[in-house]
């Protein structure tokens, strides 16, 4: 009778193994997002770290991710910000009582936003074809886009924007991706 070359002496062995490498790659994906937000907020001062990380982990997938995942995943936050604030600025047009200044105001970021969209929509594709290049000049706009909507508030004086928080928001998710796509151009990955 022939032994089999994998006895039961071996199998604690294996197992070490086994649940050594499942840990350490858990380890890994769970620092993943800390480590690539701390690098991000080095990259750019203007970064929160704390918004980077909380951003990414609330994400469904994220604790799994890699780095070029977290990308994927910092644009589709960017879209799903961009296309809730348009809708939430076509709601605060519906008041009839609005300050005229303020509906001018408002009219200008509904219009930087909807030109949002579909930059961040290009943004994806290129940035899924590994078009880094294209990928980053998108986000770009995208991040201008809510500058120049709250600047606009600040034109006039006594003038409060309703959408701070919401454009803050979309600046800093894009400050995400922008530093994500720039890691990915100096790990190798081509920018083209």
């Amino acid at each position: 009778m022939r032994t089999s070359t994998f006895s039961l002496t071996s199998l604690p062995l294996f197992l070490f193994f086994f649940f050594f490498f499942f840990t350490l790659k858990a380890i890994t994906a769970k620092n993943l997002i800390p480590e690539t937000c701390k690098k991000c907020a080095q990259d750019d001062p203007n970064l929160s770290y704390k918004f980077c990380v909380t951003s990414l982990q609330a994400a469904p997938k994220s604790s799994s991710a890699d780095v070029r995942q977290l990308g994927k995943i910092s644009m589709n936050l960017i879209r799903h910000n961009i296309t809730s604030t348009r809708q939430h600025i076509k709601h605060l047009l519906k008041n009839t009582k609005l300050d005229k200044f303020l509906r001018a105001y408002l009219e200008v970021c509904l219009e930087l936003y909807s030109d949002a969209i579909p930059d961040i929509k290009q943004a994806l594709r290129s940035y899924k074809a590994k078009q880094y290049r294209d990928a980053n000049v998108r986000v770009t706009a995208v991040y201008d886009a809510p500058v120049t909507c709250e600047d606009g508030f600040h034109e006039r004086e006594g003038l409060v924007s309703p959408l701070t928080k919401r454009n803050n928001d979309a600046v800093q998710l894009s400050a995400v991706a922008l530093s994500i796509i720039d890691m990915l151009g100096s790990l190798g990955f081509k920018l083209i």
